[in-house]
């Protein structure tokens, strides 16, 4: 992977993790078209790559991640992330292999885009408009909805709004709940692909991820590099997307998942997506 690649992905995720339209199915069809898609280091870096993107949430919000006196709010997080934990941990060969696959982002963009088009008519009388009012349960049951994120393309900020909204949740309060609840699940998830899990390495010993990361000075900068830029962009976006939400809703990401999808499925079909 080139700076450049690096800095497209990087743009890429900043841009779209916290919008409901899927930053990794976003970035496996970037690295798909650029041709990078099945070497190891990519499929570590479209991970680590949300590092930047954790640390915008934590400096956007600090007063709510550093007000140590509400200890709630982290045991909720807790609670809210242990679905995606387990899932995550049983199915990581099975998403890995989903990683590598155009088709199944472009169709679960395009069913994406279609529940985007009705969500808010779904979910019109929200009850809880604090953080504070949110239960253990609810925290939980969102924690479930984010799950269905584990496929490429269907979005965590999606599944993990959407779960806010059906558990009565505000659109403002389920978009921020999703943004706190992303920073221990892209937190774990970087984690293991980096100091968990094991890769071939053509030898009789497997390594790590933070040995393909940091044992190759190319990849140590595409990685650094790529962080900064995700933070920065991130920042940007976040702004925009609570302040777009608040008037309009979600049916323009509808629109536009649909739009993508179906260009996707056409350019599969055509044989440019592999």
């Amino acid at each position: 992977m080139s700076i450049f690649q690096a800095i497209i992905i990087a743009i890429i995720e900043g841009l779209t993790e916290f919008l409901p339209v899927s930053s990794t199915g976003h970035m496996i069809i970037a690295s798909s078209m650029m041709g990078i898609s099945g070497d190891d280091f990519t499929k570590i870096f479209e991970i680590a790559i949300q590092l930047g993107a954790i640390l915008s949430v934590v400096v956007l919000y600090w007063r709510k991640f550093f007000d140590f006196s509400k200890w709630q709010f982290y045991v909720k997080l807790a609670v809210a992330v242990i679905p995606a934990l387990i899932l995550g941990k049983l199915l990581s060969d099975k998403i890995d292999n989903l990683l590598e696959s155009p088709a199944t982002v472009a169709i679960t963009l395009l069913l994406g885009g279609i529940v985007l088009l009705y969500v808010d008519r779904w979910f019109k009388h929200p009850g809880i408009h604090e953080d504070k009012d949110l239960s253990y349960r609810n925290a939980f049951i969102i924690g479930i909805w984010q799950c269905i994120a584990l496929i490429p393309g269907m979005s965590r900020s999606a599944a993990s709004i959407i779960g806010g909204m059906q558990q009565k949740l505000t659109r403002t309060l389920a978009a921020e709940f999703s943004f706190y609840l992303a920073v221990p699940t892209m937190l774990a998830a970087t984690v293991y692909k980096l100091f968990l899990k094991t890769y071939p390495s053509g030898g009789a010993a497997e390594v790590r991820g933070y040995d393909i990361v940091f044992g190759n000075a190319a990849n140590t900068t595409a990685f650094i590099i790529g962080n900064i830029v995700a933070f920065i962009v991130a920042v940007l976006a976040i702004k925009f997307f609570i302040g777009y939400l608040q008037k309009h809703g979600f049916k323009l990401f509808g629109i536009y998942r649909i739009i993508v999808g179906v260009l996707l499925l056409v350019m599969i079909y055509a044989g440019y997506l592999k």
